[in-house]
């Protein structure tokens, strides 16, 4: 079957994937340059399951933006326009699944694949440009959506094609030509282009297999093509069998295409699976934990070593690789525990930071919601702590925020949590605590620090605190996050108002403050 054959079949055939609504207006109205940002929120707003996704993804770590990014608009114009189209794009080819029983295509495989190509692709693009290196992700998320087409289009063919890839040295494109009539890479561009794709993504996909066929002189298509195509490199480093010949030609061809040295390869690798299954996580993507390229090429080797060792060798050597393997996965886990330390722990007070006490209140939300159960909020800050400073200068500023967290923690029961919020102020979430339990725990915690005699190693020093509580109950309250944090904040904010070291309680059904201690 000839190429136009095979394409016409692929267009005209009922499993053909479509694009959501959103996605397809969106390809359309971004390839205008007199498209406002305004109209582009618009659009995405009409889809709120979309819209969900794209305000988490916007405030996780995937951009780090500094504040809390709460309107699809906000979200636009902090992302921009082409970088919000791929992210919608991902979004939507991330839920395509399989409709069809005994389908011989794994879609989750697939997936899982491609995301990962997707998160090397942003690796490697962020080690050449720093400012924009989103826009590649769903170029190389979509490298192989051809397989997909194929596999749907002529199922018994792609079975073939499946069963002859495991039989057959040649590669991929060689035998879906052969067996099909056309590869994948092309009906992948030809079906992206009918939807409307810009060509910075397609081009990609055309030649993610050849990046040396594309012959035009646009440098930054060319760029993109040749970081496409080594991510899939470093997908099958793994999820191949043969990791050693795939990372050996990640060396080879990044130093060359793209004048990477032995240092920049190796921060790429060491952060790819650990980066995959964050991303996964903020697409809602459900990705088994891949393992460190190290231990995977490892395991290989040792795998390769025991080839024609006799029974008593291979004991030996298994015996003595399981021992090196415990130990490095011994000297990961470490490892991670110390970046997830990084990562949730304010570097001055030792307490959780601003991005772990969100996500901690997220699900101590949907906790409380499943148990019916009330959660407080306590906002609180070190009064005058600028006067503070301005008299004692900020080392013993920084002093008395440690030692207030020290204090504080020694208080709180062990289930609950303390996060700098920022400055010098502070959160706790108290879990399943009514208003008034909350406005006691408080209380006390106003009363110990009142007392308490802050003593460095020069001098002696007495500071107040004021405190904002809410609570809420989040099967019966309807609320948003950022409201609740809100609550809070007003609350700290009468304290302050009514003359400092006092707790003030919000209500939210009424509307009013509380009473104040």
């Amino acid at each position: 079957m000839a190429n136009r054959e095979v394409l016409k079949t692929v267009l005209d055939s009922p499993s053909l994937p479509t694009l959501p609504t959103v996605a397809s207006k969106l390809i359309s109205i971004t390839s205008n340059p007199e498209t406002s940002m305004a109209e582009i929120a618009h659009l995405i707003s009409k889809d709120i399951a979309i819209s969900a996704k794209i305000l988490k993804i916007a405030n996780s770590s995937f951009y780090s933006f500094s504040s809390k990014i709460s309107t699809v608009h906000q979200a636009v114009s902090n992302i921009g326009k082409n970088a919000i189209r791929s992210l919608v794009l991902s979004v939507s080819f991330l839920t395509i699944k399989t409709n069809y029983k005994n389908e011989v295509f794994d879609y989750e495989k697939h997936w899982q694949k491609s995301l990962s190509a997707a998160v090397a692709a942003k690796l490697i693009m962020a080690e050449i440009d720093k400012t924009d290196p989103e826009e590649i992700f769903i170029a190389a998320l979509l490298q192989d959506i051809g397989g997909l087409i194929l596999a749907r289009a002529f199922p018994q063919q792609y079975e073939q094609t499946l069963i002859a890839l495991t039989d057959d040295k040649r590669d991929i494109i060689e035998i879906e030509r052969r067996i099909i009539g056309a590869d994948h890479a092309l009906i992948g561009y030809e079906v992206t282009r009918n939807w409307g794709f810009p060509a910075e993504l397609l081009v990609p996909i055309q030649f993610h297999h050849n990046p040396e066929s594309y012959k035009e002189g646009n440098n930054k298509l060319r760029t993109a093509t040749n970081v496409v195509y080594l991510s899939g490199m470093i997908t099958n480093i793994l999820f191949s069998n043969k990791p050693q010949d795939y990372h050996q030609q990640f060396l080879e061809k990044s130093g060359k295409m793209l004048g990477f040295d032995n240092t920049v390869i190796n921060r790429i690798l060491r952060k790819v699976h650990t980066e995959i299954a964050e991303v996964a996580s903020f697409f809602d993507f459900q990705i088994q934990n891949p393992k460190p390229v190290e231990e995977i090429l490892q395991e290989a080797n040792i795998a390769l070593s025991l080839i024609n060792l006799s029974y008593e060798q291979m004991n030996k050597e298994l015996i003595a690789a399981k021992m090196e393997l415990q130990k490095l996965a011994n000297d990961l886990e470490e490892k991670n525990k110390r970046l997830e330390k990084l990562a949730n722990i304010d570097g001055l007070t030792d307490v959780y930071n601003h991005r772990y006490f969100q996500n901690f209140l997220e699900t101590e939300i949907r906790r409380s919601l499943r148990k019916k159960t009330s959660v407080s909020l306590v906002l609180f800050d070190v009064d005058h702590f600028k006067k503070f400073n301005d008299s004692y200068g900020h080392p013993a500023g920084d002093f008395i925020l440690k030692e207030l967290c020290k204090l504080v923690k020694k208080n709180l029961r062990d289930y609950d949590l303390i996060a700098r919020y920022g400055g010098e102020e502070f959160i706790l979430v108290l879990v399943e605590t009514a208003a008034e339990d909350a406005a006691e725990i408080t209380e006390k915690l106003r009363e110990v620090i009142a007392s308490h005699i802050f003593i460095d190693d020069i001098n002696e020093y007495k500071v107040t605190a004021s405190f904002g509580v809410a609570t809420m109950s989040p099967a019966k309250d309807e609320f948003k996050q950022g409201d609740f944090i809100d609550f809070a904040d007003k609350a700290l904010y009468e304290s302050k108002k009514k003359g400092r070291n006092k707790i003030t309680a919000y209500t939210h059904k009424k509307k009013w403050f509380g009473h104040t201690c």
